[in-house]
């Protein structure tokens, strides 16, 4: 391995020429055993309202997870986010929502979906409205089972829904979903129109906004391990929570990221 700092050739050279993009799970908090266990850090809203004021407001959470579930974790501080890979957005205030019933077909196989996974304890199902994911990280001897099941309800589905895999987890989305088409549409908006977007996520659900980040000239990083079409990788959430601090509190982009590819 190799190790690089990042250049100014490399990144906008200032705040009011980039766009950033987080992704939540395993970026901004550490992941979990449960879904419903992530823990924030209470300082980050702060910082990343600091960080928005310095970017123009051009700063946006990307995740897999439910807008709803995304503000509660933030309280007060509502930011620009793409929720369920996509489905659902907020660009400057604007808000649109996934509703349930437009997926009747889906409603019905999560039904099916937890009636087949009860008779296996540690394989979660997690249910988001407009997407379904499988979790076996409780039950990682299930990996196998929790996976045929996934793609056994998407064939049942048709054309409409896929699978996207990440960590110890399976999820059942309509095709049309994913965070590079989302990241794009943001950058259509003001104040993120004209800008170089930076993208940074930990999984296989972030490799879609990586290709997308880099067909644009933009930066896409990876945090932790893992094979990856990121350019730059940082090593933990906590790595970039204090790098996400020092931006905010000192104005400048942080260069010092590191990269092992």
């Amino acid at each position: 391995m190799r190790e690089a700092l990042l250049t100014q050739s490399m990144l906008p050279v200032t705040n009011d020429e980039c766009a950033l993009f987080l992704d939540f799970d395993g970026t901004l908090v550490d992941i979990a055993e449960r879904p419903d266990a992530v823990v924030l850090d209470p300082a980050l809203p702060e910082v990343l309202t600091r960080l928005e004021e310095r970017l123009g407001g051009a700063l946006a959470i990307i995740s897999g997870r439910p807008i709803n579930f995304l503000d509660g974790q933030f309280g007060a501080s509502l930011f620009d986010t793409a929720g369920l890979h996509g489905l659902e957005h907020r660009i400057a205030g604007r808000l649109m929502l996934c509703d349930p019933d437009d997926h009747p077909d889906l409603r019905a196989a999560i039904e099916r979906l937890e009636e087949v996974v009860s008779s296996k304890p540690g394989v979660l199902i997690e249910d988001k409205g407009c997407s379904v994911a499988v979790h076996w990280r409780q039950a990682p001897q299930e990996k196998d089972f929790a996976l045929a099941t996934a793609h056994a309800a998407v064939e049942a589905l048709g054309s409409s829904y896929r699978v996207q895999h990440g960590k110890a987890v399976a999820e059942i989305l309509p095709a049309a979903a994913g965070k590079g088409a989302v990241i794009e549409k943001f950058l259509q908006h003001p104040p993120y129109r004209g800008r170089r977007p930076i993208f940074i996520g930990d999984d296989l659900t972030d490799e879609n906004g990586f290709k997308m980040v880099n067909a644009l000239g933009g930066l896409s990083v990876r945090i932790g391990a893992g094979e990856t079409v990121a350019r730059e990788r940082l090593g933990t959430p906590s790595d970039l929570r204090k790098s996400l601090s020092r931006w905010a509190r000192e104005g400048s982009l942080p260069f010092n990221w590191t990269s092992d590819t």
